[in-house]
């Protein structure tokens, strides 16, 4: 059986996966990707799904679309003592990081709670941090609403006389013009096609990992949230605003909506999965969340990549 196979299995033994690591999502969103799986005896210790990518002939180790974690997964086993876990985890890392591919070329980022930062930059990478936030739904509603800010309560509150949520699919199209709208202002091109989006989210529903809200007002599309899960998480993949609405409220809706669905399903955080756009974490910041730190890794060991990253 080779790791793909075992991989495939493994996630299915492993319902708390990381969501973008699941082999089902990476067949959507990878041309090609295989993983790197190491072992204690017969035990699986850890796993590490990466893209296979090459442009120009170079070897990249990058994010794919739509795919805001995929870093090192470590099992850890049910008796160990929380004394010894970083080192399990280090020693871990360390042999997966031996059974990669040796790409020139890194933009890859990791999950939050990988901390590895020394072992990474060892092994020849950069760690650069990037921000998230992420909000604790192990608490009742009442304690969620008073964690954020008075102005996105009252926002919230006014949305709900105003606004009708429902799950729609359908409504993938719209989301993405509101999307690249959005990006257009900022001058930032779109990154992924419209059928992309559309096969990734009919696999997440498939997977029952997916769910598309929409705030409509008086009939009219007021913005959408696209939301995706795993065991522990749900995650703000892609939301926008329609161009043609003055106010945001709906998006305030939006998002606490996601959040009691996702405690419904018995969810324990829900991540924005952050922005360094001050506007954008100004958004997300409102609704109380803890900032989170995660780790991008780096590297360019091509002079023909760091000539074309020079020209573009």
């Amino acid at each position: 059986m080779n790791n793909k196979s075992l991989y495939t299995e493994l996630c299915a033994a492993h319902p708390g996966m990381l969501v973008f690591a699941q082999a089902w999502w990476l067949d959507k969103v990878c041309h090609e990707w295989d993983v790197a799986i190491t072992r204690k005896g017969e035990r699986i210790t850890g796993a590490w799904t990466y893209p296979i990518d090459r442009k120009a002939g170079i070897s990249i180790m990058r994010s794919p679309k739509m795919t805001p974690y995929l870093g090192p997964q470590v099992f850890f086993p049910a008796d160990m003592k929380e004394s010894n876990r970083d080192s399990f985890e280090y020693d871990t890392i360390a042999e997966l990081l031996k059974l990669l591919p040796d790409a020139p070329v890194w933009d890859l980022a990791v999950q939050p709670g990988i901390k590895q930062a020394g072992l990474l930059q060892h092994y020849g990478l950069t760690p650069q941090v990037r921000q998230t936030f992420i909000v604790d739904l192990g608490v009742d509603e009442a304690t969620l609403l008073a964690n954020m800010k008075e102005t996105t309560r009252r926002n919230i509150k006014q949305a709900e006389k105003e606004c009708v949520i429902t799950n729609e699919p359908a409504c993938i199209n719209e989301l993405f013009e509101f999307h690249k709208h959005t990006l257009g202002r900022k001058e930032k091109g779109i990154a992924h096609s419209l059928a992309d989006l559309q096969q990734l989210l009919q696999a997440c529903i498939a997977n029952n990992a997916g769910a598309l809200w929409v705030a409509r007002q008086n009939g009219v599309i007021q913005g959408a949230c696209w939301m995706v899960w795993d065991q522990n998480f749900c995650y703000s993949i892609m939301n926008g605003q329609n161009p043609q609405s003055e106010s945001s409220k709906a998006m305030s809706l939006l998002h606490w909506h996601s959040m009691k669905e996702a405690q419904k399903m018995g969810l324990r955080q829900f991540d924005f999965e952050g922005s360094m756009d001050p506007g954008v974490e100004r958004f997300f910041r409102s609704f109380g969340g803890t900032r989170e730190l995660y780790l991008v890794l780096l590297r360019n060991n091509s002079l023909l990549w760091k000539l074309k990253q020079a020209i573009r």
